[in-house]
């Protein structure tokens, strides 16, 4: 059974679309999609450097527009399941058609530019936590008045909260913990700090018409299956001021008889964490219009 994962803001780099964009007809999508948004997408996709793509208001429109690009390019498939980490959860919700590609951008687009005003008001980040017990790593963090945004499973949390807290987290490592990378994002997403962005996003929604999902949709709120659009938009909202939990995703998947999952671009960290938490499933990353053959023949082995 084929699982098909979007990933989370991070997982960005300078020039990642470039490619991507050389493809039939992508160039001429993701320019109508930059109309549509007010963001130009191909330019923050090719040109922009770290620091530009770092930004929370662009970051997260780039990631869903390269995740839908991506997987059209796989051509028709029909994955067991589907499934975001964060903002990838937009992505998954295209996948499964509970919103259609354009409504996709346009709520990342408000998604993204709420976030990013919620993170200026306090100096905050996040931080990953590799290695350690959770439940050690969870009681610490809390200790320190820093939040388990996300708990990705395979040993690995991310911490987030004030830059002076991460600091202290730094000095005060939990017992377990081999190293604490801090990660390429703007603010402490899925804590507190985020609620202000709850509000506009729930604005956001209420313009929007769900379709229930085609193919079962994982959710990060608990890491269970959601059977109607309505719900899927209710915890997309929700979910930006609380914790992910991958972990229970990947359970998830466990149990629903994942065989295969392939991560659509810039793929690679959830492909990562699978590889340590779900051994003997098959696993690709779409980075380059160069994985989709390989990709195929996973998706054409392991589909139902």
């Amino acid at each position: 059974m084929l699982v098909l994962v979007a990933p989370g803001q991070g997982a960005q780099t300078p020039g990642f679309l470039t490619p991507w964009l050389a493809l039939p007809g992508a160039a001429d999508r993701v320019a109508a999609w930059s109309d549509a948004i007010g963001l130009d997408l191909a330019h923050y996709g090719t040109q922009a450097d770290a620091d530009e793509i770092r930004d929370t208001a662009v970051a997260q429109p780039l990631l869903v527009a390269a995740g839908i690009l991506s997987a059209a390019a796989l051509g028709d498939i029909a994955p067991g399941a589907v499934a975001g980490h964060s903002v990838g959860e937009i992505t998954a919700a295209a996948f499964a058609g509970v919103l259609d590609d354009t409504a996709a951008l346009t709520l990342v687009r408000k998604r993204g530019l709420a976030m990013a005003e919620a993170a200026a008001v306090t100096e905050t980040g996040m931080s990953a936590l590799l290695g350690g017990d959770p439940e050690v790593s969870v009681a610490h963090l809390e200790k320190l008045g820093l939040t388990p945004a996300n708990v990705n499973g395979a040993g690995q949390i991310v911490a987030a909260g004030t830059l002076e807290q991460l600091a202290a987290l730094n000095e005060d490592k939990p017992e377990g913990v081999r190293k604490i990378v801090p990660l390429k994002v703007a603010g402490a997403f899925h804590t507190h700090h985020m609620a202000p962005a709850v509000e506009t996003l729930a604005a956001a929604a209420k313009e929007l018409t769900p379709a229930d999902p085609t193919v079962p949709y994982v959710s990060n709120k608990d890491g269970q299956t959601v059977a109607t659009g309505a719900e899927v938009l209710d915890r997309l909202v929700g979910q930006v001021a609380n914790p992910v939990r991958w972990d229970r995703c990947m359970e998830t998947f466990k149990e629903l008889g994942v065989t295969a999952i392939v991560e659509v671009c810039p793929g690679g960290t959830l492909t990562g964490l699978a590889k340590r938490a779900l051994p003997g499933v098959k696993t690709l990353a779409l980075k380059t219009p160069d994985d989709l053959d390989a990709a195929r023949e996973v998706i054409a082995e392991h589909s139902a």
